[in-house]
């Protein structure tokens, strides 16, 4: 299953990614989280200290591996350098599964060990000062769109992708991309505001949105967001010690999280699971099509040089059974 966490700047949803992906974790299941938020900070929520996180391989910086893997031996794709952010699979590209070994995990994922398990980290890089007013942060996310348009997923498994913040993710195709998108959102207008921005960019491609309320104190404060958001909100979420000694860096054993907390953890994991009966893989592949189409004339086929329209395989449909070339 692939799900998004998104929100506002300081919503919480970083902290509620990391405590989602132990909760995975500390059930056993395959997890590959990623953090694609243009502030990297979900290696600190699973525990890694400044330095491991620094050194951290960036999947931005590895696009043109990532790209060249990924295209195998399509026969539409004449150039790993042809290739952009939104470029569909095709017959002969190369497909990514959770459990199985993959080149790009072997460039761009690290293990975390984690209370109760282990996870593949993977990040986006950090946004460097030799960035500014030379490079734009989605020529970084590009990266992992690409990786998630050949991603085979089935049930049971998980990516998890901590988002960048606000709606800058509908600069490109991404919000789509996800079986499940998880909405932090605080007791407050500002904190529901980015909730509007996704429900109606989403609506038009039937992404599955949920709200997940954050430092709720109260009736008052669920009430509030069962105001503004309906039916939308599905679980909330309050004050914890244990998350308040996670970021001092000594968190305690994940079995100690407060039960309330758990309880959360577990209706949002309920929540994910159940949008697999509801996939559509041929819908998933027209709308990774669309996005294509647009990048392509907007500005893709002029800095190629190429027809890009070109790569798309008319019949091909991403999924489970597809056969992944060797």
């Amino acid at each position: 299953m692939k799900i998004a966490f998104v929100g506002k700047g300081g919503s919480g949803k970083t902290t509620l990614s990391s405590l989602f992906i132990r909760h995975l974790a500390a059930a056993g299941a395959p997890v590959v989280a990623i953090d694609a938020d243009i502030n990297q900070h979900l290696g600190p929520a699973l525990g890694l200290d400044e330095d491991q996180a620094a050194a951290l391989p960036a999947m931005g910086d590895r696009l043109p591996l990532i790209k060249d893997h990924l295209r195998g031996s399509n026969p539409r794709i004449a150039s790993a350098e042809t290739m952009i952010k939104t470029t569909p699979p095709g017959s002969g590209s190369r497909l990514v599964r959770i459990s199985e070994p993959d080149a790009i995990y072997d460039a761009c994922a690290r293990p975390v060990e984690l209370d109760g398990g282990a996870v593949r980290l993977m990040v986006t890089g950090p946004f460097t000062d030799a960035d500014l007013g030379v490079a734009c942060y989605h020529s970084k996310t590009g990266a992992v769109e690409l990786f998630l348009n050949h991603l085979v997923d089935g049930a049971g498994e998980y990516v998890v992708v901590d988002m960048t913040a606000g709606s800058d993710s509908f600069a490109s195709g991404m919000f789509t991309r996800f079986d499940m998108t998880f909405l932090v959102a605080e007791p407050t207008r500002k904190g529901v505001s980015v909730y509007r921005q996704y429900k109606e960019y989403a609506r038009d491609f039937g992404v599955t949105l949920k709200v997940v309320g954050n430092k709720v104190q109260g009736p008052d404060d669920v009430g509030f967001l069962r105001e503004e958001v309906g039916d939308d909100l599905l679980v909330t979420v309050g004050h914890s010690d244990w998350v308040r000694a996670m970021e001092k860096g000594r968190p305690p054993r994940f079995a100690l999280l407060e039960d309330g907390n758990v309880r959360a953890l577990e209706t949002l994991r309920a929540a994910a699971d159940a949008t697999y009966g509801l996939r559509d893989w041929e819908r998933y592949t027209r709308q990774m099509v669309h996005f294509h189409l647009r990048n392509a004339q907007s500005w893709g086929n002029e800095r190629t040089g190429a027809d890009l329209a070109a790569q798309i395989d008319p019949g091909f449909v991403l999924g489970e059974g597809v056969a992944t070339p060797v």
